[in-house]
């Protein structure tokens, strides 16, 4: 078996395994084809105690990419349980290993629930004290919440529900290096869903340049160059 291509201790590496195991069980006992409309009170009743984590294999891909592009700041909007944030931190606390003692990683991560946020913190907690002194947790509105404090952006994880990916880019926008990439989850699966977001970084002139890759679900990298 090849090693993990994560660097962490096993015990963190076991610790997510498990976490995308239970993410994959809940996921599976989902009626995805009869789901009322996103961000309505209906819909968020029911994903309120869902994992919905980014897959393994994309966690691991969006890990690599910011290890290569030096990422000291992340932002994720969607983060639910904290799965993917632990490779977020991960990666931009290596990062900053390479620069000096004195830059500070941070991933600054944003979930609307309350309860969702909870249970995250139990799961950074338990991935150890590095994890958590990397991660700024803003809970409630993203709109409201990536407002202010960003600082220089690296990477933006768009694990979010549909209607909310366009906000948050045009949100996280000024703010982004050049060279800053964003990563857009279920490209393919909700592409109707995401015409909005693609006729932005589309546009000419926009600043984007925008690729699907080949995973479960589609994966779009979008560069801002």
């Amino acid at each position: 078996m090849a090693p993990s291509p994560v660097t962490a201790s096993p015990e963190v590496l076991t610790h997510l395994k498990d976490l995308h195991t239970k993410s994959l069980t809940q996921e599976s006992t989902v009626d995805w084809h009869n789901l009322p409309q996103q961000c309505s009170p209906e819909f968020d009743s029911i994903m309120v105690d869902k994992f919905i984590a980014l897959d393994q294999d994309k966690c691991e891909l969006v890990y690599h990419i910011l290890r290569s592009i030096n990422a000291k700041t992340a932002v994720e909007a969607g983060t639910s349980f904290g799965v993917s944030t632990i490779y977020l931190a991960l990666a931009v606390a290596e990062n900053a290993k390479r620069v000096s003692a004195t830059t500070k990683p941070r991933v600054i991560a944003t979930e609307k629930e309350d309860s969702k946020a909870k249970i995250a913190r139990e799961h950074w907690a338990k991935a150890g004290k590095e994890i958590e002194d990397v991660i700024d947790l803003r809970v409630g509105d993203l709109r409201e919440t990536l407002t202010s404090d960003l600082g220089t952006v690296d990477f933006l994880l768009l694990d979010i529900w549909t209607p909310l990916a366009l906000p948050a880019l045009k949100l996280v926008q000024p703010h982004f290096r050049p060279g800053a990439v964003i990563i857009v989850d279920n490209t393919v699966k909700a592409k109707d869903r995401y015409q909005e977001l693609f006729a932005y970084v589309d546009a000419e002139g926009s600043g984007f340049r925008r690729v699907t890759m080949p995973y479960e679900g589609g994966l779009d990298m979008i560069v801002y160059q």
